[in-house]
């Protein structure tokens, strides 16, 4: 099993600023440049779990790097963390979209995803075994 890497803000930097102009940029060319026919629409949502992803990068790592746990995050996690709430949002939009967006289908969606995310978090510290000296 490979050992994760310890992660810091700085470290997904990078990443969060690929994925934030990429996803910007992509939003701005939408809006301006195209008609919303079948797979410009398809790009925007795209677009948004990009851009969502990659705004939030930063701040979730900040959050895991100032709330440690005893099983060590790699950046992987932190990127799937930021990906959980970009796809979150796209399907927020997407259902708005269908005008079948209500408050009690947004919690349902949120408490959904933090479940996903709390099962994995719990098999990877099931798995999870403390180096020996």
């Amino acid at each position: 099993m490979t050992k994760p890497q310890p992660h810091s803000v700085t470290s997904s930097l990078p990443a969060a600023i690929i994925l934030s102009l990429g996803g910007w940029s992509g939003i701005w060319y939408l809006m301006t440049q195209t008609v919303p026919t079948l797979w410009p629409r398809w790009f925007f949502y795209f677009a948004i779990v990009v851009t969502v992803t990659g705004t939030i990068l930063p701040f979730i790592a900040f959050l895991n790097w100032r709330f440690p746990t005893d099983v060590p995050i790699s950046h992987g996690v932190v990127v799937r963390e930021a990906l959980w709430l970009g796809i979150y949002a796209a399907a927020l939009v997407w259902l708005n979209k269908g005008q079948v967006l209500n408050i009690g289908l947004t919690i349902v969606l949120g408490v959904g995803f933090l479940l996903a995310e709390s099962l994995l978090r719990m098999r990877a510290r099931s798995q999870w075994h403390p180096k020996e000296e």
